[in-house]
């Protein structure tokens, strides 16, 4: 079996992949109006929490399809909506909105830079029409991970929305919905839940999404739209009924090994006997673990080899890693530990990498 350390798709657990061979479902038809029904409230069980604040709106896409959801349904024509940039995931967010001439501004920073929190108050000092706030949780450019509770606390001060891509996180960091005052999150089924790719989702709170109800810049990717079918059972489009049998068991699966703290616990393990087995062969990480996620890290390559070469004498020993992007393509590598991993999955992975260097 091929061991993938990419960050999306994962390998899936034979439990997961079993469900794709369920019976075929029409979506018109009541039996996936259940289905449809159970996932979302899984997803909010996720972070505990309730049907009646938030709702799990549910598309058939990827985690780019929720995101280019979020953004579209929630800032409003008269909206101003602010993109916090530190890698190339922060960057799309503001292509979306450029694309669909939405009053944005940017924060730029180097790819893997911590947000500059004083040159963001300055920002919101010198712009005071900003409503919104998006923001990428975990940027798998670099492994970082953003500080969101910082954000959160600037943005409830001043009455902004924030809206975070959590497309590589949700499931297994932290995402305080109460205390963080997030309006909407975007994420996927194929990352950190485990599950295939084809479906994405969007947690929003209610009376965002009550409030923007009247933005319709967007048919297939309009957030309204979705959550009013499917709080009555049914779905404005076809939906991919396969890939929505594989999530709730994905979702199943995770609950009963403990929720997202246990994936978090499990990751953790992961992530630190990679970095101190790397270190030790003398291949150094991109940032210190405290400002990285447990998902992913980045590595610089071992000396002599390009990434090509690295990649493919792995990939000849059963592991897939994953490249750099833009500046950072020809310096590092990417090794993310999502998926039905195991710790010995991981020490022979190590063992390989000693054999090829």
């Amino acid at each position: 079996m091929m061991i993938l350390l990419n960050p999306g798709p994962v390998n899936l657990s034979d439990r997961v992949r079993n469900a794709l061979l369920r019976p075929d479902l029409c979506h018109r038809e009541v039996e996936f109006s259940q289905l449809q029904s159970r996932i979302r409230e899984q997803l909010l069980q996720v972070y505990q929490l309730g049907g009646d604040r938030f709702a799990a709106v549910l598309l058939t896409g990827s985690g780019t399809a929720a995101m280019e959801a979020m953004i579209t349904s929630l800032v409003p024509e008269n909206g101003k909506l602010l993109v916090i940039e530190n890698g190339v995931y922060g960057e799309r967010i503001a292509k979306i909105a450029k694309i669909y001439r939405i009053h944005y501004t940017r924060l730029q920073h180097p790819w893997g830079s911590e947000i500059d929190i004083k040159a963001l108050l300055a920002l919101l000092n010198e712009t005071d029409d900003v409503t919104h706030l998006a923001v990428v949780h975990h940027e798998t450019t670099t492994g970082r991970l953003n500080n969101l509770a910082e954000l959160a606390a600037i943005c409830q001060q001043r009455n902004i929305q924030l809206l975070v891509d959590a497309v590589s996180s949700f499931g297994a960091e932290e995402i305080n919905f109460a205390d963080w005052g997030i309006s909407a999150c975007a994420a996927t089924a194929n990352k950190c839940l485990h599950g295939v790719p084809g479906t994405a989702f969007v947690i929003v709170r209610r009376d965002a999404l009550t409030a923007a109800d009247t933005i319709k810049r967007t048919l297939y990717l309009d957030l309204a739209t979705y959550c009013q079918q499917q709080d009555r059972g049914g779905t404005p489009f076809t939906q991919s009924v396969q890939t929505f049998y594989a999530l709730a068991e994905a979702l199943q699966e995770m609950d009963e090994a403990g929720g997202w703290r246990a994936r978090h616990a499990h990751y953790t393990k992961l992530a630190n006997l990679v970095r101190n087995g790397l270190e030790e062969m003398g291949i150094q990480s991109l940032l210190p673990p405290e400002n990285s996620s447990v998902v992913l890290n980045a590595y610089y390559l071992p000396e002599n080899f390009s990434y090509e070469e690295f990649h493919d004498k792995l990939k000849a020993q059963g592991y897939v890693i994953y490249s750099g992007q833009g500046d950072l393509a020809k310096s590092i590598f990417r090794v993310s530990t999502m998926g039905a991993i195991t710790y010995a999955d991981m020490e022979r992975f190590l063992l390989v990498v000693k054999q090829i260097i």
